[in-house]
């Protein structure tokens, strides 16, 4: 069973960072003229794909239930600095309230993609950071590139 759990802390590790680099809004690189006049953007990558009528890739989630769960409790929540990862206290709150019971190695699994989602989300706010995860690029990615280039170059 090891090696089941493995595998599946690593795939679902790898969406839900997708998820937080999705979400992150990108920042230019601090001593940048962009940086300097506020010239970064305003949406995430997400409502940029959106407003290109992109869809965004995802990886494959072979546990879309636990996803879910981590969703409904919460992909962080507020800490005396900002955000931070679920605690566990919020994460048996949810079991209460929701009079659900679930697995220790569940409850270990949705706190570490938490703390996963919150260090993605944090680096994705780089306007350079790669996806953690990318997929064949669709027609509708090409062109909006290619529309991003021309206004770019005149």
């Amino acid at each position: 069973m090891g090696k089941v759990l493995a595998r599946l802390d690593r795939e679902l590790t790898l969406y839900v960072r997708q998820m937080a680099w999705l979400n992150a809004t990108p920042k230019p690189a601090e001593g940048t003229k962009r940086a300097k006049h506020g010239l970064g953007a305003t949406m995430s990558r997400i409502d940029t794909m959106k407003r290109h009528k992109i869809t965004p890739s995802m990886p494959p989630n072979p546990a879309p239930h636990l996803v879910d769960r981590l969703v409904e409790i919460g992909l962080t929540e507020a800490g005396a600095m900002g955000a931070a990862p679920l605690s566990w206290q919020s994460i048996v709150a949810w079991q209460q309230a929701r009079r659900i019971r679930i697995s220790s190695w569940e409850a270990n699994l949705i706190h570490k993609l938490s703390i996963a989602y919150l260090a993605e989300s944090r680096l994705a706010e780089s306007e350079n950071r790669p996806a953690p995860w990318r997929g064949e690029v669709s027609e509708q990615e090409a062109a909006a590139e290619i529309d991003q280039l021309r206004a770019a170059l005149g």
